[in-house]
């Protein structure tokens, strides 16, 4: 039967996609933020999973005020990157797997999650940048994705708790697919951060922090924590952080903690990343 192995959430700030293409990485700037995960790649390099569900939010490249779906999963062979306006990442098209995301959404579906189902889409960085921040810069991407895009962007987002139960729900649809497969569910996007108006360049490491702590063991109160607090405490952008909740939920009752990083400042904003298997699966 498939397994969800491990859950790995990550920043996916455009700048550090633009540093990984320029080669910028070694630069005392980026130097640290990369460090942080030189120890995943080596990690998934020896896990060598068959298929991440990688839970973003899309940028207005496939999605605009003309369709802003809460949950959209992928169900498509592939999906070409996409021009963000300065042309596509010169990186790999990512491969989907369309026999499990079908599956993924009819367990959805028949579990009362309305998803949008996905044929054909391009991914911007909000996908990318999470595989180039594991995977650095091969020929092809090593594993399979299933992209599980979540509207953070124009309100109202889904709540904390709804992205937990609809991880519980994912990890549901994986173990019952009868395929042996090796699955990590990703979640992406955060830390803190604000793009534009008076507190534009907030950063509120002490929280951030406190929420990477909340990641790890049996509590479930993130779940808990209402918009207004990520809007107060992290900013307008830092209401990306409910999709890491998606990735917590389908871990299961309780998590341990294999990496952790944590760097400011990246561009503008906190570069947060934090690897976890679910207690369950630890011989």
């Amino acid at each position: 039967m498939a397994r969800i192995a491990a859950g790995v959430a990550s920043s996916h700030i455009p700048a550090l996609g633009v540093a990984s293409d320029l080669d910028k990485t070694a630069e005392a700037y980026w130097a640290p933020a990369f460090a942080g995960y030189d120890w995943t790649k080596k990690w998934e390099a020896e896990q060598k999973p068959d298929v991440v569900i990688l839970v973003y939010n899309d940028h207005a490249s496939a999605f605009d005020m003309k369709i802003i779906p809460t949950f959209a999963i992928g169900c498509g062979e592939s999906y070409p990157p996409a021009d963000e306006g300065w042309g596509p990442r010169n990186v790999p098209v990512v491969e989907g797997h369309p026999d499990l995301a079908w599956h993924i959404a009819q367990s959805l579906i028949l579990d009362e999650f309305d998803m949008t189902i996905i044929n054909e889409m391009d991914v911007d960085h909000g996908l990318t940048v999470p595989l180039s921040m594991m995977f650095g810069k091969p020929e092809a991407w090593p594993v399979k994705v299933i992209p599980l895009a979540v509207n953070v962007v124009t309100y109202p987002p889904p709540s904390g708790n709804r992205c937990w139960a609809l991880g519980e729900a994912i990890a549901r649809a994986v173990a019952s697919f009868e395929e042996d497969l090796n699955v990590q569910v990703w979640g992406t996007g955060g830390m803190s951060h604000q793009l534009q108006g008076p507190r534009a360049g907030l950063i509120n490491a002490a929280w951030d922090n406190d929420f990477l702590d909340g990641l790890v063991g049996d509590s479930d109160r993130l779940r808990h924590i209402p918009h207004i607090e990520y809007l107060r405490e992290t900013g307008s952008e830092g209401i990306e952080m409910v999709m890491w909740l998606i990735m917590r939920g389908a871990l299961g009752r309780a998590t341990r903690c294999l990496h952790r990083h944590y760097h400011v400042p990246a561009s503008n904003t906190a570069v947060g990343h934090i690897v976890l298997e679910p207690t369950e699966h630890i011989a």
